[in-house]
């Protein structure tokens, strides 16, 4: 999922399956037996219509795709648009908006690996993190959230103050991939995380109007792919922070709803801040 837009439901979803207004509907399983990412031909592998333009100080690419009633086992005819605008400013926005003609669950969201030292120059367990959340959401052996919101303090999960990648990485069975509850209120960009290489000089701030964070720290990169200049990313050699609601909410109604009507627009904004320090 390198640098892909994830849809229609970025994260899992327990089983493959939810229910919506009483009925049930079956999802593609491929993620030991849940349905991750959008299914086996999620967004990421779709054509998408590209429009380039250049506005107010930045250069932008408007993206579209029309997703059938029925595709991966979504219910509504799902129309989305993606704009990636990059400005002056070094910083990368991407806003996203849907509308469907039949209730359905949306969750869209962006997958890019970042290492601040470089693509393929070392891991990034040096990388300094510091997150604005005070809980996550736990999860069991597959991945699946429990429901639970639980504190982050006295934990490895606790990131409210810049700690290193890898100072308590060996305390989280299999590294991070968690979904971390923003502390936030009201709507629009907020801030959601910060991280900087030290020694590079370079530094990268998140913000967005989402509730979650999924923070993944390239655990499963095994050395395999060939990226830039020819270099292998070996494991942890990237790390990911994924603007979204929380993963399963269709089956926990005491998450941040997921739900689109026909007459509703979806609408997610991120912004990612690069800096000198």
């Amino acid at each position: 999922y390198f640098g892909c837009i994830v849809g229609r439901y970025g994260n899992r979803i327990a089983a493959g399956r939810f229910k919506l207004d009483g009925a049930e509907y079956a999802l593609a399983t491929n993620n030991n037996g849940n349905h991750l990412h959008g299914g086996n031909k999620g967004f990421d592998k779709a054509v998408w219509k590209a429009k380039p333009s250049v506005k107010n100080n930045s250069v932008l690419l408007e993206l579209r795709h029309q997703s059938q009633n029925g595709d991966e086992g979504y219910p509504g005819n799902l129309s989305v648009k993606v704009v990636y605008a990059l400005s002056d400013k070094n910083e990368l926005s991407i806003s996203y908006e849907a509308t469907t003609d039949k209730p359905t669950v949306v969750n869209l969201t962006h997958h890019s690996y970042f290492n601040l030292l470089g693509a393929g120059d070392g891991d990034a367990l040096g990388h300094l993190v510091t997150m604005n959340a005070d809980k996550y959401t736990v999860v069991n052996q597959s991945l699946i959230p429990t429901g639970e919101l639980r504190s982050v303090e006295g934990t490895p999960m606790d990131f409210r103050k810049p700690s290193t990648i890898g100072s308590r990485i060996k305390e989280v069975e299999g590294g991070y991939d968690h979904n971390y509850v923003l502390n936030r209120t009201g709507e629009g960009l907020a801030f959601a995380a910060k991280v900087s290489a030290p020694g590079s000089g370079r530094a990268m701030e998140v913000w967005t109007t989402e509730p979650g964070l999924q923070f993944y720290t390239g655990n499963f990169l095994d050395g395999s792919l060939t990226g830039k200049m020819g270099k292998n990313y070996l494991k942890h050699y990237g790390f990911c922070l994924e603007a979204q609601h929380y993963p399963d909410s269709p089956n926990h109604s005491e998450f941040p709803a997921t739900t689109l009507r026909p007459g509703q627009t979806y609408r997610q904004q991120t912004t990612y801040k690069f800096l000198a320090e």
